[in-house]
């Protein structure tokens, strides 16, 4: 209690009852006679002094906080319903080869092979396709959109077409087969091999029109008469 006494003291720079400032010798936690202080002079905190000298800094950016990147597009592959649906029913196949062994062991095998399939559905359904302030991030890659082209939403028939004959395989492929439409974009940078990236994506429209904006959002930046 006397610690945040002393503290309290010092910020004003009020004279303790140890001597000094803040009630530790001579040693001052704030300037005296600084804005919202008091003088050097023994006078008495009053309510309003304290309220003001524990009140929150209104600032986020003095306490070191950095707010998010803008986030324009996030789009999360799940798997659909009747693949959870598989997953139970693998569990329900696993308790059925393990029934002759007995009751426990059938237990066992339905919440073991379930546990297994659920796994493997929520790892497969969890790639994410965002566009964070420059760049798009597609799984684990991420690509600045001055790299890349003109993107082109593909319907149900481009889309398995680009997945089959028209697929090259040096494209980057983020690909979910119970997702039916997907996105196209060129690869721009002279210096990647990669000739397109293939999305899978249920908004490809929204997807495309996010790329547009950063990208118009960095022409507009570029000095006068270097835009491309």
């Amino acid at each position: 209690m006397y610690g945040a006494y002393a503290a309290v003291c010092g910020a004003y720079g009020v004279r303790g009852p140890r001597g000094g400032y803040g009630g530790y010798g001579d040693n001052t936690f704030g300037p005296a006679g600084s804005p919202g202080g008091a003088p050097r002079d023994g006078t008495l905190l009053t309510g309003a002094d304290l309220t003001r000298a524990v009140a929150p800094v209104p600032h986020r950016a003095k306490l070191g906080f950095m707010e998010p990147s803008a986030v324009r597009y996030d789009e999360r592959l799940t798997a659909p319903r009747s693949w959870w649906g598989i997953a139970a029913l693998i569990g329900v196949a696993g308790g059925l080869i393990l029934l002759p062994l007995g009751p426990l062991p059938m237990l066992g095998g339905v919440l073991a092979a379930g546990a297994l399939a659920a796994a493997g559905v929520s790892a497969y359904g969890s790639a994410r396709i965002r566009v964070v302030a420059d760049s798009l991030v597609a799984g684990d890659a991420r690509i600045p959109v001055a790299a890349l082209g003109e993107a082109e939403p593909l319907d149900g028939e481009e889309a398995v077409a680009w997945r089959g004959y028209k697929a090259d395989p040096r494209a980057f492929l983020l690909l979910r087969s119970y997702v039916p439409t997907a996105l196209r974009v060129p690869v721009t940078d002279p210096e990647d091999p990669t000739p397109y990236v293939y999305l899978s994506t249920r908004s490809p429209k929204r997807l495309a029109a996010a790329l547009a904006a950063v990208r118009a959002g960095q022409d507009a930046a570029r000095p006068t008469g270097t835009q491309g």
